[in-house]
């Protein structure tokens, strides 16, 4: 979904930087391969992951959502020397997919794949987190935020995708759309939290950046 008219988007895209060669081959194979390859994060925002994730220079990030492994190469881009990266997803038949282009990408030893439900998997997981990116199911992204909440270091960034679903959050809700309804209440909650400051930005189907006090 792109909410820019077409010229000026496609001026954006030509204007921000490429895409390294790696995700390019991945990206053709999840269209070759996998089913609804549409979740891919896709060239623009993998840069624009990359860079926040280069800014921040984070030691750990969380990963709610893998697929086939793009965005979490975007986000290693900016580990630092002994970072990590713990990335969850419920599908375990894309693990081999995922490990062949983390092995490519270098970032094999920096990145640590569950796969899974991530309800029952964070809060096992021992570490204080920099940066994390939800990406996965929207009608869970409320339960995701309270979990992450209290194992983010101050100063910690929250990246929320697909926040504005297709532009449904400011049409009329039908009733029986719960994943709209839950964004509805996640986007007013990232809006209202006084732990977090938050900027949605309308990139592609929409990212909210949240900074934690």
């Amino acid at each position: 979904m792109h909410f820019l008219p077409e010229k000026i988007d496609n001026y954006v895209v030509a204007h921000s930087q490429q895409e390294p060669k790696i995700l390019q081959e991945l990206t053709r194979e999840t269209w070759q391969k996998v089913l609804n390859p549409r979740m891919l994060s896709g060239a623009f925002q993998g840069r624009v992951l990359a860079m926040i994730s280069k800014l921040i220079s984070p030691k750990n990030i969380l990963e709610i959502g893998t697929y086939t492994g793009y965005s979490a190469i975007c986000l290693a881009e900016g580990l630092s020397s002994k970072g990590k990266i713990f990335t969850i997803d419920k599908n375990e038949e894309l693990e081999t997919l995922q490990n062949k282009y983390f092995k490519k990408s270098g970032y094999r030893n920096q990145i640590e794949q569950f796969s899974g439900n991530a309800l029952e998997i964070i809060p096992k997981i021992d570490e204080k987190f920099d940066l994390v990116f939800i990406d996965a199911d929207k009608s869970n992204y409320i339960n995701y935020f309270h979990l992450i909440i209290d194992k983010m270091n101050a100063g910690g960034i929250i990246l929320s995708d697909n926040v504005l679903w297709s532009g449904k959050v400011v049409e009329e809700l039908d009733p029986k759309d719960e994943d709209t309804k839950v964004l509805l209440a996640y986007n007013t909650l990232l809006n209202q939290d006084t732990r977090i400051e938050t900027v949605l930005l309308p990139i592609r189907d929409g990212l909210t950046i949240s900074r934690v006090k």
